[in-house]
């Protein structure tokens, strides 16, 4: 998976790209790109999304 403080766009395959936590597609766009982070148990995680709708419907 690409790093994800790492810009997205022309080096990101599918394969390597991080996938949505709601629909699970690949987002190798970063335009509507959204992230979610938060700590839990002294680690850092991170939730993708590939829109606001997605970011909007994730239920932790």
């Amino acid at each position: 998976m690409v790093d994800p403080t790492s810009d997205l766009g022309e080096d990101v395959t599918e394969d390597d790209a991080p996938r949505c936590e709601v629909c699970g597609e690949p987002i190798v766009s970063e335009s509507t790109h959204r992230v979610v982070t938060w700590t839990e148990d002294d680690q850092v995680e991170t939730a993708h999304f590939c829109d606001d709708d997605c970011r909007s419907d994730w239920d932790p």
